[in-house]
């Protein structure tokens, strides 16, 4: 299915994060072939698509850990392809990781406190943006434990909790899902989305959970051997049959509505 101008209509310069015509090798394999994709803030885009289909790649060059072959990224209508991962994150674009980045030498609410303090945050309103992260999120009870002893899907939950602590402008939220029972990830879903919806934020998540990605995102990006297949609605993209066939099966497309 051709991507539809709704999906990838632009939005204002100063409200979105965007990759354009971005392109990737690694040792003649081509990671990223001309990749358009635009994030704009209050709005949750999935980026979906087989295991190698590059979607590291583009979160890594999106965040500033690597840098495109060709094409460019933008944010807040500045061109930030150069600029480091540090001065990304201070202009408000953060992220999450597969394998947990947390101090594991310190509790867990001084985790996303250390988080909201390096972003700027006095300690009051740190220890107060703490205590509602960890509340929202499930982990107030955990709060007083040492990071090393979290089971993976509470890990999962502080990486969310770290991310949102900064307060920024564009979170890439990297399996935040993982783990987590499905009994729980609607819940995830309603307390990432109205936290985001709060912040005025725009997140681009990853995730292999259709039930998560159908139920949060707006839009959906889709990546097959590195080129964009399609993008469009959760109700566009659950019916493209390119896409059942590539990634998802046709029968799961259609089961993750229900």
């Amino acid at each position: 299915m051709p991507e539809t101008a709704s999906a990838e209509a632009p939005g204002r310069p100063g409200e979105t994060l965007r990759a354009s015509s971005v392109s990737r090798s690694f040792e003649g394999v081509q990671a990223l072939r001309d990749v358009t994709l635009e994030l704009r803030r209050r709005e949750v885009v999935g980026l979906i698509g087989p295991n190698g289909a590059g979607k590291s790649t583009l979160v890594n060059v999106l965040t500033g850990f690597d840098r495109p072959d060709e094409g460019s990224v933008e944010l807040a209508g500045s061109e930030i392809t150069a600029w480091s991962p540090q001065r990304r994150a201070r202009a408000g674009l953060a992220r999450t990781f597969q394998h947990s980045r947390s101090f594991r030498g310190l509790t867990v609410r001084e985790n996303v406190e250390v988080a909201a303090l390096g972003a700027g945050t006095g300690p009051r309103e740190a220890r107060r943006r703490a205590d509602r992260l960890l509340d929202l999120l499930g982990l107030a009870a955990v709060a007083g434990r040492g990071a090393a002893e979290l089971a993976h899907g509470d890990e999962r939950r502080l990486g969310v909790a770290r991310v949102l602590a900064t307060d920024p402008s564009f979170v890439l939220l990297d399996e935040p899902a993982a783990g987590l029972p499905d009994a729980e990830v609607p819940e995830f879903a309603e307390v990432v989305r109205s936290l985001l919806d709060e912040n005025d934020a725009g997140m681009l998540l990853i995730d292999h959970n259709m039930a998560l990605v159908m139920g949060v995102c707006d839009r959906i990006h889709v990546l097959d051997q590195g080129r964009t297949l399609a993008a469009g609605t959760p109700e566009e993209i659950r019916g493209n049959l390119d896409v059942a066939a590539a990634y998802l099966g046709e029968t799961a497309v259609h089961e993750t509505g229900g």
